[in-house]
């Protein structure tokens, strides 16, 4: 028999997932100013597995033949597809552009919900949706871009969105998973998993990753993000979805584009137009509405 949730413990865990999240799109710029974006995605999750290993030799899966497919296909799209087009995206506009990009992700989250668990999104949340999405294009659209290296651009932009996309059926699927076996052994078997998935991958499509030449600020960002950004986030999250339902916790999601955002303006030194800043603030309050203030979402019989 299940434990009675602990909703507190689950909000804090998310928050603090989400909060460490926020740290990514920075450490994996740092990195990709000296690698490509396959290899910089690749060592960040051999990190990310080399921090789980302890977990993957004390945590057997006990996963029967459609869990492995549910895991493996979730895996696919969390791992190797999703990271690949959003450091893809990182890597044609700044930190702190594809951090308020993120901020969609509470919205999208609770839309999956509503078409994918049956929950029913009410006026208010409707409105919410529109808002965030306006607030989306009026920083992808608004504003000033670049084609230059380093500065935002509208392909980067949209690309972290889809990576959004993707991410989205990940969160469903592998809540699926941790409400019926532990968090840490779907987290453990499923890092290593696409871990395994971006090394068959990588060096096919981005050619081998390189070792010599790479600075020690580089080595330390990649450790940074594969084990805080990466591992540990994912155990948090995935056992936060066990404690509180996953259209409430979406807004702490917006931890990671706060967070994102002050480090790129204020450790890169980005700049963010007033449109983007318009435009942030839509998307952030979209989603505290439509997590916190809007009615709590129904369930459509089966």
């Amino acid at each position: 028999m299940s434990s009675v949730p602990n909703r507190t413990l689950g909000f804090v865990a998310c928050a603090l997932a989400g909060t460490l999240w926020g740290c990514g799109f920075f450490f994996g710029k740092i990195a990709l100013a000296e690698m490509n974006v396959g290899s910089m995605v690749l060592y960040r999750f051999l990190f990310a597995t080399l921090g789980m290993l302890p977990l993957l030799l004390t945590h057997r899966p006990g996963l029967n033949a459609s869990e492995w497919r549910t895991l493996l296909f979730c895996t696919f799209l969390g791992v190797p597809v999703q990271f690949l087009v959003q450091f893809r995206g990182l890597s044609l506009t700044t930190v702190s552009h594809a951090s308020l990009m993120v901020g969609t992700m509470p919205v999208i989250l609770a839309v999956g919900a509503t078409l994918f668990t049956h929950e029913r999104l009410h006026k208010l949340g409707w409105i919410a949706l529109v808002v965030s999405t306006a607030g989306a294009a009026l920083i992808a659209l608004g504003g000033h871009h670049s084609s230059a290296s380093g500065g935002p651009s509208l392909t980067g932009d949209l690309l972290v969105v889809a990576s959004l996309a993707i991410a989205l059926f990940w969160i469903l699927l592998n809540k699926s998973l941790v409400e019926r076996h532990s968090p840490i052994m779907v987290t453990a078997y499923g890092l290593a998993l696409g871990t395994a998935m971006l090394a068959c991958y990588v060096p096919a499509a981005y050619g081998l990753p390189p070792v010599h030449g790479i600075s020690l600020k580089a080595w330390a960002a990649l450790a940074a993000s594969g084990i805080l950004c990466t591992a540990t986030t994912t155990l948090l999250w995935n056992w936060g979805m066990t404690q509180v339902p996953a259209s409430q916790a979406g807004v702490l999601l917006n931890m990671e584009p706060l967070m994102g955002s002050l480090l790129g303006v204020f450790v890169l030194h980005e700049h963010l137009g007033p449109s983007a800043f318009v435009g942030g603030a839509m998307i952030v309050g979209a989603a505290v509405t439509l997590t916190t203030i809007a009615p709590a979402p129904g369930i459509e019989p089966l």
